[in-house]
């Protein structure tokens, strides 16, 4: 990678790159030149390039560098797609994860620019910035990822085979609330909620990982099992933090696994639905826990009520504390 770097810098002089890009600098001593900052603006020249150390330094605005110094600077780029921009060929090759990661951070810089994902997020009562920030959730308005990211970084075949997009080019996620699902440091997957009928709810391909957010509690002795992560938000929003969801009522085995990896209570509050399938999925997954020496208690909310439509509808702290002490083995 090193030595890769090097290669591409020595092919491609800092001080030719600029003249390249119409930057006009005059001699300012044996191996300097000094031109306006194309970083600032500015009317008296700051911009210094050393072209014998390949190096550049503007005393106006205290920036300098290398040559993939001044590409990120300038353009907004990451150091990858830096080198990328300079020399696809030189560029490291990228792993699903660090394209999910760039995708993921995407969606979060639309979220707050598409006034109908706002909406959708106020009606399901989701109102709190900072935990939207926590959370990393974003929106795919469509039409604009895959540009994004195949500019200059990634092909159309990487991003088709992570799923990012369909075999037109459309973002495959369209029109969906984006949350990112974490394993550890590194987004496993993405789950796309629609904020309308048209389209299906849907993660990419592969696995959808562990439980959602189990770092922050895995290690209470009380741990809220929720099924959907619109449930996950209400009640980290009512001030539950020891809450996490499985994504569905039917837990993988890692999920399983992380359940039961210590003594605790489980408290299953899944959705009380007409067809009673929530409430069948509660006393089945009970019954599993109690198998490995786990407490499970189920949760009775108020028929036809999940977690998120009980806070939407009124319900408060206090009444879904008293759910709680009141919940079945």
């Amino acid at each position: 990678m090193g030595e890769d770097v090097e290669r591409l810098k020595r092919r491609t002089p800092l001080l030719e790159y600029l003249r390249q890009h119409n930057w006009a600098g005059r001699p300012a001593g044996r191996f300097e030149y000094v031109g306006l900052c194309p970083l600032h603006k500015e009317s008296q020249p700051s911009f210094y390039v050393n072209a014998r150390k390949d190096v550049f330094y503007c005393h106006g605005c205290g920036q300098g560098g290398d040559l993939i110094r001044f590409v990120q600077l300038s353009s907004g780029l990451s150091f990858r797609r830096s080198l990328a921009s300079l020399d696809p060929e030189s560029a490291p090759k990228a792993d699903s994860s660090a394209v999910i990661e760039e995708a993921a951070t995407f969606y979060q810089q639309q979220l707050d620019r598409c006034p109908e994902a706002l909406d959708y997020l106020h009606r399901r009562g989701v109102h709190d910035p900072a935990l939207l920030r926590e959370l990393g959730i974003g929106y795919a308005p469509g039409g604009t990822l895959r540009r994004y990211l195949t500019a200059p970084s990634h092909s159309f075949d990487v991003l088709r085979r992570i799923g990012l997009i369909n075999a037109r080019g459309a973002d495959a996620l369209y029109q969906r609330i984006v949350f990112p699902l974490r394993q550890g440091e590194h987004i496993v997957n993405l789950y796309g909620r629609s904020i309308g009928v048209a389209f299906a709810h849907r993660f990419l391909p592969g696995s959808k990982g562990g439980l959602y957010a189990w770092e922050k509690v895995r290690n209470c002795a009380e741990v809220i099992l929720v099924e959907g992560l619109f449930d996950y938000v209400a009640l980290r929003q009512a001030g539950f933090h020891n809450v996490t969801c499985s994504l569905g009522t039917q837990l993988n085995r890692e999920q399983l696994r992380q359940l039961c990896e210590g003594e605790r209570t489980v408290y299953l509050t899944f959705d009380v639905d007409q067809n009673q399938s929530g409430q069948q999925a509660a006393e089945q997954l009970a019954h599993r826990l109690v198998v490995h020496g786990i407490s499970a208690r189920r949760v009775l909310l108020p028929e036809g009520h999940d977690p998120n439509s009980f806070f939407v509808q009124g319900g408060d702290p206090h009444q879904f504390q008293s759910l709680l002490e009141a919940a079945q083995p």
